[in-house]
């Protein structure tokens, strides 16, 4: 049997893979996949030459969703298997699947969605919910790009929202004191099944819980009740799903549902002994699985 070859899909800034992720090549050679990064948008990329593909750190997609969708058909036309696969993408890309976790009884953090054609007013939308401190982001992002904390009377809110509109739709949520009291919860499953558990905190004065915003993070047991609200949001999401991760803040003993990462989330594996490999045995199931034929 000749060895399989897997694609790790990153962007250009992170040409080598993110420091979280490397581990899993190391993973992956020891189990007989010869896996390497991949740039998505790198025109010398052989994909077909590939027996599996699967996205990481591609922080930059949401920049260029048009060419990132071009080459998410691009896979499917070549028939090289996607994880997660292009469907799942393209349904979590927009934040809008939201919606429909809420509407299958998933608690998500309360949110106002704007249209890009709205002409919103923000004063009068906080206003109308009772909200004094909130966050608008937009409905295509990563990173927290975009994403402002604003209060309401401020005019530099009203000036964060246009700027999300020029380009998209955009969310209104209330500002959550769980986020600087306790924590942002991330709940990470590796096919399909739970694998490990962290607590995101920002840094003093931000909101924004990322480590490329000074936010910190730590390895936590699972609440045992917050984990089954976790992979309730994670059924109700598209599938299937190779990894995911599950963010939410904890109020009244509830998990609010923040964010179901799909697409290139961060997944922690060096907070976990043994994700990595957990990671790469899962990886190696779907890459020696039989290739589906391309599409004519």
């Amino acid at each position: 049997m000749s060895v399989r070859r897997v694609a790790l899909v990153t962007c250009s800034s992170v040409r080598e893979l993110s420091d979280d992720d490397k581990p899993l090549l190391a993973e992956l050679w020891s189990l007989g996949i010869r896996a390497e990064p991949a740039v998505w948008d790198d025109p010398l990329v052989d994909w077909k030459s590939f027996d599996a593909v699967v996205i990481r750190s591609a922080w930059d997609y949401h920049l260029s969703m048009e060419a990132f969708g071009a080459w998410l058909s691009r896979l499917e036309a070549l028939g090289v298997p996607l994880w997660n696969p292009a469907a799942v993408v393209r349904a979590n890309a927009d934040k809008s699947y939201l919606k429909e976790l809420e509407a299958a009884g998933v608690l998500i953090v309360p949110t106002l969605w704007v249209g890009k054609e709205d002409g919103a007013n923000l004063d009068r939308l906080l206003a109308s919910r009772g909200w004094n401190d909130a966050v608008v982001k937009p409905a295509v992002s990563a990173n927290a790009f975009r994403t402002s904390r604003v209060k309401r009377g401020d005019p530099t809110g009203q000036a964060a929202l246009d700027e999300i509109l020029a380009h998209c739709a955009a969310l209104v949520q209330p500002y959550l004191d769980e986020i600087a009291s306790e924590g942002e919860w991330s709940f990470i499953f590796i096919g399909g099944e739970f694998s490990h558990c962290v607590l995101k905190r920002p840094r003093s004065g931000d909101f924004r819980v990322q480590e490329n915003h000074g936010g910190r993070t730590e390895r936590r047991a699972a609440p045992l009740e917050l984990l089954a609200q976790a992979r309730n949001a994670l059924i109700a999401g598209p599938r299937p799903s190779l990894y995911a991760r599950v963010d939410g803040v904890r109020r009244d003993g509830e998990l609010f549902i923040v964010e179901l990462e799909l697409i290139e989330p961060m997944l922690y594996l060096s907070h976990a002994p043994g994700a990595a490999r957990r990671f790469a045995e899962a990886i190696k199931e779907r890459a020696s699985a039989p290739r589906p034929s391309p599409k004519l």
